[in-house]
């Protein structure tokens, strides 16, 4: 007879394969248990269970962590005729104590070592009292009634919830409803941060078509090992208990200090026990990183075999490309539901032939079709049923309806909605995401709305206003009701009463100190400030109330919320301060005991450590108190106080030492240098966009024939292209052709001054790229010349050169550092953004023409054929790309060898070659056409600097302090060494036969091109991160060639390429790494204190 519950899939099993292993614990007390002994286990303790407590009831809660037995306790518990209910250790006491009383929990198994926390979480809210020690399984059964406080104030006041019933009821069997105790496999709860906290209560038929639908589809055998990846209150814990446990498989389980720990999790997993089956959230993944993902995970000889992917949007094809060998043989899944109707509702297998194509323009992976009866529909906004568009996802079926909250019963066929909004296309659904403020950090949902209602809630709130900044950090912007010293001892409740005296070190590690803005140095000069005080006494509040994810990670004390002129919140403006507050925290440039002491400030905070404590030099993160959602909040501390990131630095949070920490950041800073200077510029006017379409002139002699259309791409390195974009062969390059000859005139002395600043809401660390039209096509004499550039903000904005009027302004998926391209026609805006995609953009309005997603942030310049019109685009997942924006697809992709592509490609249209470098120290020159090596050459170091190239050879500047000259075969001809770091890119001065090059040094060298002796060299007074600009002097009244020149400290220099005599120069208010680059008399620049600034080059006045 079929099994009709999840314990008699198991016993099916367990007759099968008493012999073989079905539980394995991989941690440092590792054992296993056979099938028949966790048959013999579960059978004795379902007896003692039901010889001792006849749970009539039917529900027995589980206060548990990870460990062997888990199963034998879950399975002992099912067997009795009870419902499973798994409660949190980490969870405030509070919450848990309304699950209890929500459920009805008389009885409770507690792991034995956890006893005294069981009895401190609880001890204001229950009475809790030993029934029984059970050695033999590690438990010990509590019996637990709630008090009236839990019902009158926490129940009502705090949270809006109500236990099932609508009272707490001390004969806890009225609360299961008609699901009687035969029905009902287990009871999951919400935590209160998607609105009020409800139970799931799930019969066995509910969630048994999960299980047997889905070890047919994975096909399962005794053969494999299932990982348990999700936590017990996490439904896909079941399905990961079942799937293994029903096939004679073995499940493994480790504990959760390991799970946090990437690279020896993925040694534990695949290493030493060899892992067949792993479901995950996208996020549990990607923390693996890059490295781990393709080297252990996805490798060719990987023992897994099935990777299933749900709890959250399905990366994209090209980034699970990315992640796996091209010989590796793993099924990937997206598998999707909710909680409501627990667990899993669809399925897709994402083809073999989808993850091996080149060709990841559709991107978007389907949710799949519908598992063993369930139903799936899709429902309009007037709640029609749709076959095409978009709509909300509801999800049902004859069997598969849980209870919610206090639901007597439900007809079957209920469909519950998702709040999941999917867009339906040829049968399949692609999610869209969510149009409520409902967001998962963490893998789980917090509802913005109800924690902003919760914080008004408390007496300290007077305003408050909750939004998640730069996708991850949540900031609660609070404004105060009274002073402090009179809100300490005001009518606070007697839950608000406890949370205020009982802040315990355990409090204080869940209110996660790092979060507010003292974490800081410089905010920690009077600990004892009345601001920190607040914001302590608001986090240990909300600690009692919420769990860890739905903290806040920030509050920041405001005297008022901005309001938008409807009257509403604006939460952008108070996004811009915040910004503005943590630029002004970042610390200045700093010797290595500042960084130390700056680590340990951020260090201590994130755990809740005491100022004057003292943190060890091989102190771990984890085994000091840290968890995984610290881990991730410390390191964007560090980015914010550091200014550099990378890949590593998570990673050695979560693996290494203190030690190893502070190396990684003294490696990062030194590599990026990415300090801020406070800013002090003022946005003189950004006029609104300008719909009026300027009218054609009537043609003069030198307007292009009809049919074509003049434009001028004027780019960092002083590089020119000129395009009648009516016809490919007039594309010619006018670097060098437009400049001056040798002579230098000491006539006439120049001065910069500021013309106008635009301000992008972020620093600007990308390079401005200009796009001239011909007079002729202007109402004015003047040719029209327009700004294009991105910033850490998302934003790309298209200026007017001469006025620095805003023309449009665009939003994209995430921060910007590249600098932008135009096609060949003229027609579009090419910029790489760090959400992998390259973005085609209207040049005349902005919008979006086509997106392309690469496999990791694109960080640098694209380069574009003036002849077959490609545009080449480096991305960090190692690849370049060849696009063709008006077929819309990817002609080519090229993997650089090693190492992410940040530097830029350089394409020699003469020579039909294409050069880029990558961070793994490799530099190829590529066929442009079709993408083929013609040559490569490497180094131990990594290519920061972008490749340029003259008739003398390819060069290019490396970290280790060398500017490297290559022949056109790839051998090195000659190198010469700077003091410091080469980042900046080479760029040439033609009619010289010399190149310039700047280098962390501080100085901007220029060396003969034939053998790289030195011509002469700059002091600047700072560091030369940006490419000098090489342009015309002819425009001001010199002859010859000129030189614009950034240097970090915010200076901008003019020289005469000449002898690198200083002509003018001018400071701005912040750190450069943008690289200039001028047109006629304006030069333009990008600056790290969030403005582009355009300075007019000028001849001084004479006084």
């Amino acid at each position: 007879m079929p099994a009709r519950t999840l314990q008699e899939l198991v016993s099916a099993a367990a007759a099968l394969y008493g012999d073989r292993p079905a539980v394995v614990y991989g941690g440092s007390a590792a054992g296993a248990l056979l099938y028949r002994e966790l048959s013999a286990l579960a059978a004795e303790l379902a007896r003692v269970l039901l010889e001792s407590y006849c749970p009539s009831n039917g529900v027995i809660g589980l206060y548990c962590s990870d460990d062997l037995l888990i199963p034998v306790w879950i399975l002992g518990i099912l067997q009795c005729s009870a419902a499973y209910v798994p409660l949190d250790p980490e969870a405030p006491g509070l919450l848990s104590a309304r699950v209890m009383s929500q459920c009805g929990l008389k009885y409770c198994a507690v792991k034995t070592d956890l006893v005294k926390q069981f009895q401190a979480a609880f001890i204001s809210y229950l009475t809790v009292e030993v029934c029984m020690e059970l050695p033999k399984f590690k438990l010990t059964m509590m019996q637990v009634k709630p008090l009236p406080v839990v019902e009158r104030e926490a129940g009502t006041q705090q949270a809006g919830a109500h236990p099932a019933g609508g009272a707490v009821h001390d004969d806890a069997s009225v609360s299961v409803k008609d699901a009687g105790p035969e029905d009902l496999a287990y009871v999951l709860h919400t935590s209160g941060t998607t609105g009020p906290p409800k139970t799931v209560r799930v019969p066995h038929k509910c969630i048994l078509p999960n299980i047997l639908h889905l070890r047919s589809l994975f096909e399962m055998s005794p053969d494999d090992v299932v990982f348990l990846a999700s936590p017990l209150t996490f439904d896909p814990s079941v399905v990961d208990i079942f799937l293994a446990l029903s096939s004679g498989a073995r499940l493994l389980i480790v504990p959760v200090v390991i799970k946090q720990m990437p690279s020896r999790l993925a040694q534990l997993l695949f290493r030493d026990h060899q892992t067949t089956v792993l479901q995950a959230t996208p996020s549990l993944l990607v923390r693996f990183g890059h490295r781990v993902l393709k080297r252990d995970i996805l490798s060719p000889g990987s023992s897994l075999r099935v990777l299933a992917l749900g709890g959250e949007a399905c990366p994209s094809l090209a980034l699970l490309s990315s992640w796996r060998h091209e010989d590796n043989k793993t099924c990937i899944y997206n598998i999707y539901g909710i909680t409501e109707v627990s667990c899993w509702a669809c399925c897709y297998k994402i083809p073999e032939t989808l993850l091996q194509s080149s060709d990841t323009v559709v991107s978007s992976v389907p949710l799949g079709t519908p598992l063993m009866d369930t139903v799936v529909e899709v429902r309009d906004e007037l709640g029609r049923d749709i076959q095409e568009g978009e709509g909300q996802v509801f999800i049902g079926g004859e069997d598969r309806v849980c209870l919610l909250d206090d639901e007597d019963a439900v007809v079957p066929g209920t469909m519950r909605a998702s709040g999941d909004w999917v867009v339906v296309k040829d049968g399949q659904l692609y999610y869209q995401g969510r149009r409520d403020r409902m967001i998962k950090r963490n893998g789980k949902r917090v509802n913005l709305d109800s924690l902003q209602q919760l914080m008004l809630s408390l007496p300290q709130v007077e305003a408050c206003a909750v939004g998640v900044h730069g996708g991850f950090r949540l900031l609660a912007f609070v404004v105060a009701s009274a002073a402090p010293e009179q809100m300490a001892g005001s009518a606070l409740s007697p839950v608000q009463q406890q949370a205020q005296e009982n802040v315990s070190a355990s409090a204080e590690h869940q209110q996660n100190p790092a979060s507010s803005v003292k974490h800081h140095p410089e905010d920690q000069e009077d600990p004892g400030a009345t601001d920190g005080d607040l914001k302590r006494l608001i986090l240990s509040q909300l600690s009692l109330l919420l769990p860890s994810h739905g903290l806040p990670d920030t509050l920041v004390l405001v005297p008022a919320l901005c309001l938008t002129s409807h009257g509403k919140v604006d939460l952008e403006a108070l996004m811009r301060a915040y910004e503005g507050q943590r630029r002004r925290l970042q610390s200045s440039p700093r010797d290595a005991g500042k960084l130390k002491q700056t680590l340990q400030a951020l260090w201590k905070d994130t755990l809740g450590l005491p100022g004057d404590a003292a943190v060890d030099e091989q102190s771990h993160f984890l085994f000091s108190g840290g968890d995984s959602l610290k881990a991730l909040r410390l390191c964007e501390d560090m980015v914010a106080a550091f200014g550099g990131s990378s890949p590593q630095l998570l990673e050695a949070i979560l693996d290494g030492t203190f030690s190893d920490v502070l190396r990684q950041v003294t490696l990062t800073t030194s590599l990026e240098n990415g300090h801020s200077s406070p800013p002090k510029a003022k946005k003189r006017h950004a006029d609104p966009p300008n719909p009026v379409q300027p009218k054609r002139g009537r043609k003069s002699p030198g307007t292009p024939r009809s049919g074509t259309r003049g434009v001028k791409v004027v780019r960092r390195a002083g590089e020119v292209i000129e395009m009648n974009t009516g016809r490919r062969d007039s594309t010619k390059s006018l670097q060098g052709a437009r400049l001056g000859g040798q002579g230098s005139s000491g006539d006439v002395d120049l001065e910069l001054g500021l013309s106008w600043t635009s301000d992008t809401g972020r620093c600007v660390d990308a390079s401005p790229v200009l796009l001239v039209r011909d007079a002729a096509e202007q109402s004015s004499p003047a040719a029209r010349a327009t700004v294009f550039i991105g910033s850490h903000s998302h934003r790309v904005q298209a200026l007017d050169l001469g006025t620095g009027s805003l023309l449009w302004e665009r939003v994209l998926g995430d921060r910007i550092e590249a600098s932008a391209a135009v096609s060949q026609c003229g027609s579009l805006v090419v910029v790489g953004c760090y959400d992998g995609c390259v973005y085609f953009l209207c040049a005349e309005s902005g919008a979006t023409r086509w997106v392309f997603e690469t496999g990791d942030a694109v960080k640098s310049c694209p380069a574009v054929d003036p002849l077959t019109g490609l545009v080449m685009a480096g991305s960090h997942d190692g690849h370049v790309y060849a696009l063709d924006p008006q077929a819309r697809r990817c002609v080519w992709r090229r993997h650089c060898g090693g190492g992410a592509v940040f530097s830029s490609p350089h394409l020699d249209v003469s020579r039909r070659r294409l050069y880029t470098a990558s961070l793994g120290g490799h530099l190829l020159c590529l066929n442009p056409e079709g993408g083929e090596v013609l040559w490569s050459y490497s180094r131990d170091h990594p290519f920061f600097s972008s490749p340029n190239c003259s008739n003398d050879g390819v060069v290019i500047g490396s970290v280790d302090g060398n500017i490297c000259c290559l022949s056109d075969t790839g051998e090195l001809l000659w190198q010469f060494l700077t003091e410091g770091p080469v980042f900046s890119s080479p760029c040439f001065i033609p009619e010289q036969q010399r190149l310039l090059c700047g280098s962390h040094d501080g100085r901007l060298y220029c060396l003969n091109c034939a053998d790289g002796s030195s011509a002469w060299t700059f002091q600047t007074t700072g560091k030369v991160y940006s490419t000098p600009c090489v342009f015309d002097g002819s425009c001001v009244g010199r002859r010859g060639t000129l030189v614009g020149l950034a240097s970090t400290d915010g200076t901008v220099w003019i020289l005469d390429a000449l002898n690198g005599q200083t002509l003018a120069s001018h400071d701005v208010p912040g750190e450069l790494f943008s690289s200039p680059v001028v047109w006629e008399k304006s030069l333009v620049i990008g600056c790290r204190n969030d403005y582009v600034y355009c300075l007019s080059l000028t001849v001084k006045k004479e006084t």
